[in-house]
């Protein structure tokens, strides 16, 4: 991306079962750069929330993206590169993350609600039930170029996916930075 700085940070994006912890941690393994799932950011009232299929509201959410945000800042001025998995559905949580920050980029995990939900059905062991997925669409903007967005389909295979992600980054194989 001409004239924007090389990420220090990849926000993995998109509704609830879309992959982001898969795909983040695989993008993080392929790059050698730390990954944190946002859900750990979450303060245990919002997992009780969502566990008892309740969605969040924005008041639930500013605490949990600006400790996400926080951390951004964190590792982005040690100079650790940083991915982090959050849904980040709205543009204004998008700019609660950023800060005004020109190195950290979304990457937008695409898929249709159809394909989501087969997976959530399958999914065991999280707090987001599968009932939460139509409020979790009707809550998503889907992110606009001017926001320095990444787009993936969902319907390949992980290692696919990550390889698309990593030639839109123009990352070099890995480890570390991206072209300026």
């Amino acid at each position: 991306m001409a004239g924007t700085k090389a990420p220090c940070a990849l926000i993995v994006m998109g509704v609830s079962g879309s992959g982001k912890s898969t795909i983040a941690a695989a993008l993080g393994d392929r790059l050698g750069w730390r990954f944190e799932d946002g859900d750990s950011f979450h303060p245990k009232s919002n997992v009780e929330k969502m566990r008892a299929g309740h969605p969040l509201t924005d008041e639930d959410r500013w605490p949990w993206l600006n400790a996400i945000a926080d951390e951004i800042a964190r590792a982005c001025g040690k100079g650790e590169p940083i991915i982090i998995a959050c849904s980040a559905l709205k543009h204004t949580y998008r700019e609660v993350l950023l800060r005004g920050r020109d190195d950290v980029r979304f990457v937008f995990l695409k898929g249709t609600q159809e394909l989501i939900a087969d997976r959530l059905a399958h999914r065991k062991g999280h707090f987001m039930p599968p009932g939460l997925l139509t409020s979790q669409f009707n809550t998503l903007e889907p992110p606009e170029a001017s926001e320095h967005v990444i787009t993936a389909s969902i319907d390949e295979s992980v290692e696919a996916i990550v390889d698309g992600i990593v030639r839109q980054l123009k990352i070099d194989g890995g480890k570390s930075r991206a072209e300026p």
